[in-house]
């Protein structure tokens, strides 16, 4: 099993094989993606107590999930990088990082415009709140500290670094 995760790893296998897997899992994911919404966005019924602002929820908590979990593969990513020096781990790590800050944001922003009208404000200093803000300035500090160096097997470790330490 282990030479088969060898082979997979190799960058040039695994752009030979998304290569061929990518076309396929597309319909499949605009479909579902598309009528997951429509059912949410649209056919959901409204709250007794929320009323219509409840289907930001349906937004806002897979994104606030998807934040967090994909910080979770990026830290991962970054250790399985430094312990087995797997170039595509350092790859994941780095495409992982924008798309962890978009669902971030995204999930601030649904949060703040759910929470208008249910709290009467914004924002509030709640700890979920607070630790996602921060879980946005992490995803940004890596992104940073990725791009900062030259040498790009320094940029690798240092940002993976940061990942875990901050995991």
């Amino acid at each position: 099993m282990w030479k088969w995760i060898q082979a997979f790893a190799s960058p040039q296998n695994f752009y030979q094989s998304s290569a061929k897997i990518i076309p396929w899992m597309m319909i499949p994911f605009v479909t579902l993606s598309l009528a997951g919404l429509y059912w949410a966005l649209v056919v959901s019924p409204a709250d007794y107590q929320q009323g219509e602002s409840v289907r930001i929820m349906y937004v806002h908590v897979p994104a606030a999930w998807m934040s967090l979990f994909i910080y979770v593969v990026m830290a991962t990513a970054g250790a399985i990088g430094l312990i087995w020096q797997i170039k595509l781990a350092f790859v994941v790590a780095k495409v992982s990082a924008p798309i962890g800050a978009a669902f971030t944001l995204l999930a601030l922003i649904t949060g703040s415009i759910w929470g208008k009208p249910m709290w009467g404000t914004w924002w509030v200093w709640d700890a979920r709140l607070t630790s996602e803000l921060i879980l946005l300035f992490l995803y940004l500090a890596y992104m940073s500290l990725n791009n900062a160096f030259d040498n790009p097997k320094t940029a690798n470790k240092a940002s993976a670094i940061l990942a875990i330490v901050d995991w």
